[in-house]
């Protein structure tokens, strides 16, 4: 008796699963123009993103041109324990773990609080107007911002003259290790926060006017409102943006880094991303600068993975899987 009913049971349930089949078959059948229409996507992203992963390879073999990617003799790990062993290693991570998330308390609230404010305005003009200086800053390239830096930081700058008139001497900005982390940061908010402040703009726009009218009758006052209807509003997004901000903690451009480091600054300055770039595409070790990339990419990953499960345990159940 047992037997019969497992069997029909196993009959039922491969019943079932090919008649998901034919539903999910026919399903792209009648919605294949919707296929078509994101085809070209993911074309680009196997083509750019997936297939460029071959070549990671090389983080465990000892590269040769002459040899090729497959022909190049395996290492294993060598040149990661080459990495961790090496005595500046310590220095490059903790630089690139501080710069990250320093970046990402001081930086991530400005956006919220802009748009919050954003928000307030009734008056279309002076909102678009306000918008559009706050924007601007991110359309300057970022050689174009480490020169205004290195102008208005300068011994001889606007910015010394200033000081001088009050202290009787210049500080040298550029060339101290200590200002390297604050300048970067700060200049980063600068340039990032008026762009990133208009996704929760487009969510505070979703808000129904209708709640506010009754938070007013009720007697709340703009703190409150803001408060129990814009946060609340915000949240889900606030929480995705985060997850994704913190799994890029250490994915740290080298371009700015690169181009404000001095020979004086270097003890803070030297981060992961220029180091790969020093020894990747200056001393042609591409064996050695695969590994720390990948190194890097496997600590964002971790990241990801457990801020993700911090914030669904926070924030009942909201996350990005």
């Amino acid at each position: 008796m047992q037997e019969t009913i497992m069997k029909r049971s196993g009959k039922s349930g491969r019943a079932g699963s090919r008649g998901g089949i034919e539903a999910k078959l026919q399903f792209i059948k009648t919605n294949y123009f919707l296929y078509l229409l994101i085809a070209p996507a993911v074309i680009l992203t196997l083509l750019f993103k997936y297939v460029p992963m071959y070549g990671v390879i090389i983080a465990f073999k000892d590269f040769s041109y002459s040899k090729g990617i497959v022909g190049s003799d395996w290492v294993g790990f060598e040149y990661f324990t080459k990495f961790l062993n090496s005595p500046n290693f310590e220095l490059i991570f903790m630089n690139t773990l501080k710069l990250s998330a320093y970046g990402l308390l001081l930086g991530f609230p400005i956006p919220i609080i802009l748009a919050l404010m954003l928000n307030q305005l009734r008056k279309a003009g002076i909102k678009k107007n306000i918008q559009l200086v706050l924007y601007a800053p991110n359309f300057i390239s970022v050689v174009v911002i480490v020169g205004m830096l290195f102008v208005f930081l300068s011994p001889t700058g606007p910015i010394n003259k200033i000081i001088t008139l009050t202290t009787g001497h210049p500080i040298t900005f550029m060339s101290d290790p200590e200002y390297f982390r604050a300048i970067y940061i700060l200049s980063g908010i600068w340039q990032a926060a008026g762009w990133s402040s208009i996704i929760f703009a487009a969510a505070l726009a979703g808000v129904d006017p209708e709640l506010h009218n009754a938070a007013n009758l009720d007697g709340a006052n703009l703190l409150q409102r803001i408060w129990h209807i814009d946060l609340p509003t915000l949240k889900p997004v606030m929480a995705i943006l985060f997850i994704l901000s913190a799994g890029g903690i250490m994915a740290i451009g080298h371009e700015k880094a690169f181009l404000m480091q001095t020979a004086l600054n270097m003890p803070t300055s030297e981060i992961i991303a220029t180091y790969v770039y020093k020894v990747g595409l200056k001393a042609g070790d591409y064996s050695y600068s695969a590994a720390i990339g990948l190194f890097n990419s496997v600590i964002n990953i971790i990241m990801l993975v457990v801020v993700n499960a911090v914030v669904k345990k926070l924030n009942e159940g909201d996350g990005l899987y």
